[in-house]
């Protein structure tokens, strides 16, 4: 079955606009987008967020993962059986810590998300497991921040 392209643009930010992003961003933020760190299990801010709406890059603000997708894995981190868009994710092999895991990244700015795992529900089998630090969450029907000022705000 064929996909279809992603309305978003997906080119990188160039090195002066991702170092302005990277500036807006907390300690921690930095720690796991641009470091690939892993915040602590039960204390990130979107994992008991049930509201309708979008998941979106902290840093670019490119969607990620829907509220439709989202489900309690018991993990300790907001997990999601399906991406907003395949584009919009990057998989990477992540051989770190003596195991083998496939890491995810934002498909645009390359800031480190989470991991993917196969252990997920049906329709996937897969467990998008991130950090809320990576995160941005865009209740529905308010505007989408757009930080790389593409005129992207109206396509979730």
């Amino acid at each position: 079955m064929a996909q279809t392209p992603s309305p978003y643009d997906l080119s990188p930010p160039g090195p002066e606009q991702l170092q302005q992003l990277a500036e807006g961003l907390s300690p921690e933020e930095r720690r796991i987008l641009l470091n690939q760190g892993t915040e602590p299990p039960f204390c990130g801010g979107l994992l008991d967020n049930h509201e309708e709406g979008s998941y979106v890059c902290r840093l670019c603000a490119l969607p990620l993962f829907s509220s439709a997708c989202k489900f309690e894995s018991g993990s300790g981190w907001p997990s999601f059986y399906a991406p907003y868009h395949p584009d919009h994710i990057r998989e990477l092999v992540d051989l770190s810590h003596g195991m083998r895991r496939v890491e995810i990244r934002c498909a645009r700015c390359d800031g480190h998300l989470g991991h993917v795992f196969p252990d997920g529900p049906a329709p996937t089998g897969l467990r998008y497991c991130l950090n809320s630090a990576s995160l941005d969450f865009c209740a529905e029907g308010t505007p989408k921040p757009d930080p790389l000022r593409r005129g992207e705000r109206d396509f979730l």
